[in-house]
């Protein structure tokens, strides 16, 4: 079963800075479409932040997120990143990225992705 690892997740404080990571093991990860979802305490489970195709040229947000998160990807890294600009309190949550083989667009449908990696906690604090 295909493997996907989350990492930089931290502690930040609002108006701060990280990059997650998403990297694929033992496998290539240009034919699967990827997106990042969200849990805060108390919160919705598995809140859409963004997804990307599999080539990168098609990318989808949440409108909470738009214009202060980007998602991209490096395929010969076998990575999909999240880079997040001007954090806020409201953005703390664990971060998950999910993925789907063989679909040519985006997907921000939780129940479409078949594969879940266990999660990065992203805190934004003072």
């Amino acid at each position: 079963q295909p493997q996907f690892v989350e990492s930089g997740g931290g502690l930040v404080q609002p108006g701060g800075s990280l990059r997650l990571s998403c990297a694929a093991s033992g496998f290539e990860m240009d034919v699967y479409a990827i997106g990042w979802f969200r849990q805060a305490s108390g919160k919705e489970r598995n809140e859409f932040v963004a997804a990307i195709n599999w080539s990168g040229g098609m990318t989808y947000y949440a409108d909470s997120v738009k214009g202060r998160f980007t998602i991209s990807r490096d395929n010969a890294k076998n990575t999909v990143y999240l880079q997040m600009i001007s954090l806020k309190p409201e953005d703390t949550a664990v971060y998950y990225c999910a993925a789907r083989a063989g679909a040519a667009a985006y997907l921000i449908q939780k129940g479409e992705y078949d594969y879940w990696g266990q999660g990065t906690q992203v805190t934004v604090s003072s």
